[in-house]
């Protein structure tokens, strides 16, 4: 039996630790698919599945997973210094590291990546809204993870709406520009 290559064992550890968070790909998939269906009548979950695994094979985008859950791990845990702690464990509005570090996920698709990021981080679709909500009793930091869920999200339907754009009237354009 063969070993497991780099990109095998750092993917599913990324896989491990959102799903140590409550995250599954489906659930990530489920926020691409409602962005993309009015654009694309017949997408299936199936393929917002696999847009989002393209995403979070990325390099760029493992770090940016592993740096937000671990932030929000350790704030959880007592382990960072104030001011940091109480800016994170109370998600305060004005911080905005959460979402620079979700926008260098939607960076890798440009510009579509960030606008759908505007607005799943606006909207708080499908288990963002969970993430993001505090619960009686209960010590979570979802402070990173829920941006971090809409910028894998958003970055996987820009995936989806470059690979399946209509290219034909800008192919022409191009094509009589010659």
């Amino acid at each position: 039996m063969s070993e497991k290559s780099y990109e095998a064992i750092k993917y599913d550890l990324i896989i491990s630790r959102l799903k140590s968070r409550g995250v599954e790909v489906e659930d990530i998939a489920k926020i691409t698919l409602e962005l993309q269906q009015q654009y694309l009548k017949d997408i299936s979950l199936e393929t917002c599945v696999e847009h989002v695994k393209r995403v979070l094979i990325k390099r760029e985008v493992q770090n940016a997973v592993f740096t937000g859950i671990e932030l929000d791990v350790l704030a959880e845990e007592g382990k960072l210094s104030e001011p940091l702690s109480t800016l994170l464990m109370e998600d305060y509005g004005l911080y905005g590291i959460d979402e620079i570090l979700a926008l260098s996920i939607v960076n890798v698709y440009g510009s579509i990546g960030l606008t759908n990021f505007g607005y799943v981080d606006k909207l708080k679709l499908g288990i963002i809204k969970d993430l993001d909500s505090k619960q009686d009793g209960v010590v979570r930091c979802n402070t990173f993870l829920d941006d971090l869920v809409g910028g894998i999200a958003a970055a996987a339907a820009g995936s989806i709406a470059h690979r399946f754009a209509d290219t034909s009237k800008v192919l022409a354009a191009y094509k009589a520009s010659k």
